[in-house]
This record gives structure tokens, C-alpha cells and sequence, in this order.
């Protein structure tokens, strides 16, 4: 697995986007847009999968990104049961449940492999890199 430079270059965060735009078309689309709390909830289960992606990239050190991963998974979870109740409420239809339900299943599989990887990964993450610091280096521009 290559070294990530941005959350935007994690597939497991682009899916989750994905998932994500589908499920806010979806909840402006259909009657689901006159069910407030429904609507609400998976529209935050599934942003909170990508955000949570992203924050714990930007966290910068290994065991903070494992967690924030670990959030993802269970708002992937959540997600899933959320699409059970709009098939049950006849928001949407059995192929389109399929269709998304599967999307949150792939992105659990891409979550769970970045888990394993950072766990088995030499690689401590950006936070724990020791920087070479000149005195004489000035990158904000600022006077000594």
C-alpha cells in the first residue's frame, strides 16, 4: 500500500463521498425529504464516514488514525441499518438498497485493510517525524 500524502488520495475516503452525494441526492429526491430525522441521520452516518477519514489522517500519528478509522466503520454500520429502514418505509427500492448497501460494504473492506496496514506498517505517521530544523531557516518569513 503506497504512503498517503492526503486524505483525498485515500480510496476508502473517496468511496465514502461517493456513498455520501448518493445518499444527499436521495434524501432531496424521493419522500425521504419530508421524514426530517431519517433524512438527518443517514445523511450523517454517511458523511461521518469520510469525515472521520479525513480527521483522523490529519491527526497525523498512527494509534489516532486507527481510531478515527474505527469511528468510520461503525458510521458505515449505522448507514447500512439506516438504508434498512428507507427500504422498510419504501423510501427506496430493493435495487437501489442493494446498490448502496453494497457501496457501505466496500467501503467497510477498504477501511478494515488501511486498519491492518497501518497496524503492520513501519511508518509512524507524520506527527512522529523528527523535522531537521536550521535555526537560520525562516519559512514563515519572519524577522529573527
Amino acid at each position: 500500500m503506497a504512503t498517503f500524502y492526503s486524505f483525498e488520495e485515500i480510496t476508502a475516503w473517496q468511496k465514502a463521498r461517493l456513498l455520501c452525494s448518493k445518499i444527499h441526492t436521495l434524501t432531496y429526491t424521493t419522500d425521504l425529504a419530508k421524514d426530517y430525522k431519517l433524512k438527518d441521520q443517514i445523511n450523517g452516518s454517511s458523511g461521518s464516514i469520510m469525515d472521520n477519514i479525513s480527521e483522523g489522517f490529519g491527526r497525523g500519528g498512527n494509534k489516532e488514525f486507527i481510531q478515527f478509522l474505527g469511528v468510520s466503520l461503525g458510521s458505515a454500520c449505522e448507514c447500512q441499518s439506516q438504508l434498512y429502514r428507507l427500504l422498510d418505509r419504501n423510501y427506496i427500492t430493493k435495487v437501489l438498497f442493494d446498490e448502496l448497501y453494497l457501496l457501505c460494504r466496500e467501503i467497510r473492506k477498504m477501511i478494515f485493510g488501511l486498519i491492518k496496514y497501518i497496524q503492520t506498517t513501519t511508518v509512524k505517521g507524520v506527527k512522529f517525524k523528527n523535522p531537521k530544523y536550521n535555526k537560520n531557516d525562516n519559512p514563515a518569513g519572519l524577522e529573527n
